[in-house]
């Protein structure tokens, strides 16, 4: 069967998108190949998924036909890339959409290295690996309303999927990249809280977790407004409302957009 699916680097990212994608039947295994310099992680992947396993990347581009998946860390790009320079991947009948999930390797690198070939770069998010992530897109200049597709296709495995210009990733990965670290300290915080309040650390643990997991499936679901939902719990001289003056009185809002843009800006200095 031919192998349409190229995965380069089988991490803990890129086994979660492999595992959706062939559990809801967008790949088959057999037409999938894994490339992973970890032969014990190539065993596994192999046993788990059934799926070809290589140790040679250059066997990914020149057996599959409709998108490789780049999953490496971004410090071994440049060493990827030499390695692939030799072999012809621009003349084939049907050349590959490459996919890099690379933070700060913009898609001019990209295309340097992969020229004249369809590129698109993406940001998932750590809740990814659940299939509750979700991943800004940005497409490259050889792409076409196909390859949009086939990534939109790809990424909605895991989750939702947006698109942004490039000029807007590093805010992406300030916001939705960096925000799964902010969330958990806000559930942290919340059992520390009702701990102090005095409830037990798991019951405290157990609330904190569902409110903030119900409240985002609430807001997603209605499409209310977080400002509106707050307003409705927020009775005139209540607890909630006593509770929102002191986040007020110690800049809770403030923190996070200074947060998201920190985390935005420090993202704009890695990939320069």
């Amino acid at each position: 069967m031919t192998i349409k699916f190229g995965l380069i680097g089988g991490g803990v990212m890129g086994e979660a998108l492999l595992s959706r994608l062939i559990a809801r039947g967008i790949y088959q295994s057999s037409e999938v190949i894994v490339s992973e310099p970890l032969p014990s992680r190539l065993d596994f992947l192999k046993q788990q998924y059934d799926v070809a396993v290589t140790t040679d990347n250059t066997e990914v581009f020149t057996q599959v036909k409709e998108v490789v998946f780049l999953a490496i860390k971004p410090q071994v790009f440049s060493a990827i890339a030499q390695e692939l320079a030799d072999i012809d991947i621009i003349n084939k009948e049907h050349s590959p959409l490459i996919i890099s999930i690379l933070a700060g390797v913009p898609l001019s690198q990209l295309e340097a290295a992969f020229v004249q070939l369809p590129v698109i770069r993406a940001m998932p998010n750590t809740p990814a690996t659940v299939g509750a992530g979700v991943t800004a897109i940005c497409l490259g200049a050889y792409t076409s309303p196909k390859h949009h597709q086939i990534a939109q296709q790809v990424f909605s495995a895991v989750g939702e999927v947006v698109e942004v210009s490039e000029a807007l990733m590093d805010a992406v990965t300030g916001l939705s990249g960096s925000g799964p670290a902010y969330v958990a300290l806000l559930v942290e915080a919340l059992a520390d809280g009702g701990v102090s309040a005095g409830l037990p650390r798991a019951i405290a643990n157990q609330l904190a977790l569902q409110t903030v997991l119900g409240t985002a499936k609430l807001l997603h679901e209605t499409k209310m407004h977080p400002a509106e939902l707050k307003d409705r719990v927020t009775s005139p001289g209540g607890t909630t409302i006593a509770g929102i003056a002191k986040l007020e009185q110690a800049g809770f809002r403030s923190a996070l957009i200074e947060a998201v843009k920190a985390a935005a800006e420090r993202s704009q200095e890695l990939g320069k």
